[in-house]
C-alpha cells in the first residue's frame, strides 16, 4: 500500500459564511474542525483564521492564538498556517502569523 499524504484546508482562503453555513468561522469551530480533520485521517491541517462576527479572512495573531493550542493539544496533525491571507494585504502582515507563532 502507498503512503498518502492528506491536507485539509479548513476554511479555504476567500470563502465566506454567505458561500455555506458549514463553514468554520469562529476559533473554536477552525479548532474543532481542524480535529476532526485529523482524527479523519488528514495529516496535514492548512489553516487561516477568521473575523468570528463577519467571518471575512484575517490575518490577525490573536484569532490564530485563541485557536491553535487547541488544535497541538488535541492531535497530532502536521500545522500549515497560510501565508497567503488576502491578495490585498501586504507581505508582511501575510506573514505575520507564521513568523510570530511558528513552533522554534
Amino acid at each position: 500500500m502507498n503512503k498518502v499524504i492528506l491536507t485539509c484546508a479548513i476554511t479555504g482562503s476567500i470563502h465566506t459564511p454567505s458561500m455555506s453555513p458549514h463553514l468554520p468561522i469562529t476559533p473554536d469551530e477552525i479548532a474543532n474542525s481542524a480535529i476532526e480533520a485529523a482524527h479523519a485521517g488528514a495529516s496535514v491541517v492548512h489553516l487561516h483564521a477568521r473575523n468570528p462576527q463577519t467571518g471575512q479572512p484575517t490575518q490577525d495573531v490573536e484569532i490564530y492564538r485563541q485557536y491553535l493550542p487547541k488544535i497541538v493539544e488535541a492531535c497530532d496533525v502536521v500545522i500549515n498556517i497560510t501565508t497567503g491571507g488576502s491578495p490585498i494585504l501586504p507581505l508582511t502582515e501575510r506573514l505575520q502569523p507564521a513568523l510570530t507563532l511558528a513552533a522554534r
